[in-house]
């Protein structure tokens, strides 16, 4: 299998399946919005963007990065969603990178949003739709970010079928900027479970799938068949 580890402003052309990677913590929130009931997650391109379509639809949830803003229901924190009631619900979500990264390769035949808590399910999607080149973007620092990247690259030695330790990606992750400025409370928006939260390997058994749905980029859970 053909991978690459590519920054959003680094793609060119349109992959045949992405992988969009966002460990800290836009995917980790997804994820979490799934797992507390959520139907679909519309990703939104701009902050506008996200009130305007929470505004035609009262009964949705939006959320964002950073501090808790008027019209928005949430922030982008798997701490603080874990407890959210969001049976049957609409989440819109925008962030900095993840959702950018994705809206960045919508017009993908597959893409698929990730983050450890979804790692091995991600993988076994790409193996049961017998990928042969995936395009995975790092969505944090420009494409520099260790969690992502190391993340991607676990999900990438997954999907190839082999077995790569997962104690030396986590620790890569748990080292990263990004895990440093949650930790001290650099980001607004944080709770102090965050990071141990993303860092949960394989939480959920379900992958992300992003597809157009009405002229609107939708994430919707995917169970992965089981090997024949």
């Amino acid at each position: 299998m053909d991978a690459r580890f590519l920054g959003i402003a680094e793609l060119d052309g349109t992959p045949p399946a992405a992988v969009v990677v966002d460990v800290m913590r836009a995917f980790t929130v997804a994820a979490w919005a799934f797992a507390r009931g959520a139907e679909k997650i519309v990703l939104a391109g701009s902050l506008d963007e996200a009130l305007a379509l929470k505004a035609r639809h009262p009964g949705w949830a939006a959320l964002k990065d950073g501090a808790p803003a008027p019209g928005f229901d949430a922030v982008n924190s798997p701490a603080l969603l874990r407890s959210a009631e969001l049976g049957g619900r609409t989440v819109v979500q925008k962030t900095t990178a993840g959702t950018v990264g994705a809206l960045a390769v919508r017009d993908a035949p597959l893409v698929l949003c990730a983050g450890f808590v979804v790692a091995e399910a991600t993988a076994g999607l790409l193996r049961h739709r017998g990928c042969d080149s995936v395009t995975y973007v790092v969505t944090g620092e420009d494409g520099r970010a260790e969690e992502d990247l190391a993340c991607a690259q676990y999900i990438a030695g997954r999907a190839a079928g082999t077995a790569p330790d997962p104690a030396g990606h986590l620790r890569r992750a748990a080292h990263s900027r990004a895990a440093a400025e949650l930790a001290q409370g650099v980001r607004d928006g944080a709770h102090p479970d965050d990071v141990a939260l993303c860092l949960e390997l394989d939480r959920f058994p379900f992958a992300m799938v992003a597809g157009p749905e009405d002229g609107l980029t939708v994430l919707r859970p995917y169970a992965v068949p089981a090997p024949a």
